[in-house]
């Protein structure tokens, strides 16, 4: 999907707001509102939305307080992806672009039935000696585990625009994926570049 620089700033502050979750408190009371929790369409204060609160506060207003929230983890070997001209593999000099993903975040909603999550990761888009301006999509497979069973897992094109090969692009990869309620506390959501190497 695209990203414009504006929903980009909105997403950035958002993965501010929520980078203790990945981090010192993954268990912690961390309540979303149920009515839009893709953090790429918010509108207004983020932090309207996103807020710790007490279970008191919880019950008077109604919010969903979700104590377990999966980790976003960056799959190994997985977290660059590079494009080359005329199928030509693994030539640096026929690079296109090169993309890689980093810091990540998330945030989750509870139904009595559902867990849905939203994955936020950092991303950076560089020419290659190839490059050219222009928009590109980029692979990116999301996989939720629960332990060694696999929950879901899909490939989402992340549609990057590159406006001047002689600087980097920065952009936001925000994922929604729901799945059901009564997953345990080992599941984890895998990210990372689809790399299909042509054999």
């Amino acid at each position: 999907m695209s990203v414009l620089v504006s929903r980009g700033v909105v997403a950035v502050s958002l993965m501010m707001l929520l980078a203790g979750c990945n981090s010192s408190d993954p268990g912690g009371d961390l309540v979303v509102s149920t009515v839009n929790t893709d953090p790429m369409k918010a509108t207004g204060d983020p932090a309207t939305r996103y807020r710790r609160v007490s279970t008191t506060a919880t019950a008077e207003t109604g919010a969903v307080v979700q104590g377990f929230c999966p980790t976003v983890i960056l799959r190994d070997g997985t977290a660059f992806h590079r494009s080359y001209a005329g199928g030509k593999q693994d030539d640096p000099k026929q690079v296109v672009y090169q993309a890689s993903l980093a810091d990540s975040t998330r945030a989750c909603a509870r139904t009595d039935t559902s867990l849905t999550i939203t994955a936020v990761l950092q991303g950076r888009l560089v020419a290659g000696p190839q490059g050219k301006a222009g928009t590109f999509n980029l692979p990116i497979r999301v996989t939720v585990l629960d332990g060694d069973n696999e929950v879901s897992s899909q490939v989402v094109q992340q549609a990057v625009s590159l406006t001047d090969v002689n600087q980097p692009t920065q952009f936001v990869f925000s994922n929604q994926v729901t799945v059901p309620g009564d997953v345990s506390g080992a599941t984890r959501v895998y990210v990372g570049f689809e790399n299909n190497k042509k054999k």
